[in-house]
């Protein structure tokens, strides 16, 4: 079956200087490029390199940019016949500007994802009855999220969420319509009101969003693992060691594992590794989408460390 994401599809333009301008400065830049990015497209990417049959439910601006998304998106295998484009609005755009040091200035304009309303939800709610998972972040109106977990849960398709970027007031309805909900440390502290900063304060966040009715609750600590909590039991995964060059679109790819590994009918904890593996693949490239591994790739990875015969067990 198909695995749906309905979010964001962005294009970053980057800037790389010596140091951040200040108010008023202007700077010689050293090089730029641009990527596609948004973290809807990047989870679509994800899920599609890994060989699940993805569908991309989002808008894109009737400008170059949003060619060259859907053109990007389409080369990783990625359907986008329900992304509409929309004729009154620009593309998402991502202004990125980043130091020697690593620091950067980001300005976005969400463009065509801040205006995805009602009318993108009943195209995705056409596509639900053939779908075994919907992904879903925050770089899209709350309504449309809410609506769009409404419409799954009302068909028995599982929600996943990504809440980023990090919100401090959601919806309580959401919570009980999401089956799995994915933040990393800071949207986690964000959800739940407290710091969370390792597997302890993790797993009492986890253990909170499992109250407020989300059905199963991981934590993604980067380097450290993930802390999952499920109705059951609450186990911890470690992360794969790896030398990171860049962590742009890590949880991005962990949220395109997992769901891969569960449309593939292993379990939560199996999928847990499967996301924790693409994470860690993806942070040892530049940049968002060009980072996400290929199924090749990927089980090479797994079965290198000894993972293929172990999940074959426990399967």
């Amino acid at each position: 079956m198909t695995v749906i994401v309905f979010g964001s599809i962005n294009i970053d333009l980057v800037a790389t200087v010596s140091r951040l301008p200040l108010p008023g400065e202007t700077l010689l830049g050293r090089d730029f490029f641009q990527a596609p990015g948004g973290k809807g497209a990047n989870q679509a990417v994800a899920l599609a390199r890994l060989g699940i049959p993805t569908q991309m439910v989002g808008r894109i601006g009737a400008d170059n940019f949003g060619a060259e998304l859907v053109k990007s998106l389409q080369a990783s295998g990625v359907q986008t016949e329900n992304v509409f484009v929309d004729q009154t609005v620009s593309s998402g755009v991502a202004a990125i500007a980043v130091d020697d040091a690593g620091e950067n200035q980001i300005i976005v304009i969400p463009g065509a994802n801040g205006c995805v309303n009602q009318d993108d939800v009943e195209r995705l709610s056409r596509l639900l009855p053939q779908a075994s998972a919907l992904l879903l972040q925050f770089e899209i109106p709350m309504s449309a999220v809410v609506a769009a977990a409404r419409a799954a849960t009302e068909v028995g398709v599982r929600v996943i969420l990504d809440p980023a970027p990090a919100q401090s007031h959601v919806p309580d309805e959401l919570y009980q319509l999401v089956d799995i909900i994915t933040p990393n440390e800071l949207e986690a502290s964000q959800l739940v009101g407290f710091s969370v900063t390792g597997a302890e304060s993790a797993k009492k966040a986890a253990l909170q969003l499992r109250q407020r009715g989300v059905k199963n609750a991981i934590v993604k600590l980067g380097a450290q693992g993930v802390v999952c909590a499920t109705s059951n039991e609450t186990f911890f995964v470690p992360a794969f060691p790896v030398d990171a060059v860049d962590t742009v679109a890590a949880g991005d790819a962990f949220n395109g594992g997992l769901a891969a590994a569960l449309s593939e009918g292993l379990s939560l904890h199996q999928a847990a590794i499967w996301g924790a593996a693409a994470g860690a693949l993806a942070a040892t490239k530049p940049g968002a989408q060009p980072s996400l591994p290929d199924r090749t790739t990927f089980d090479a990875f797994l079965k290198e460390r000894g993972m293929m015969r172990r999940l074959k067990c426990e399967g």
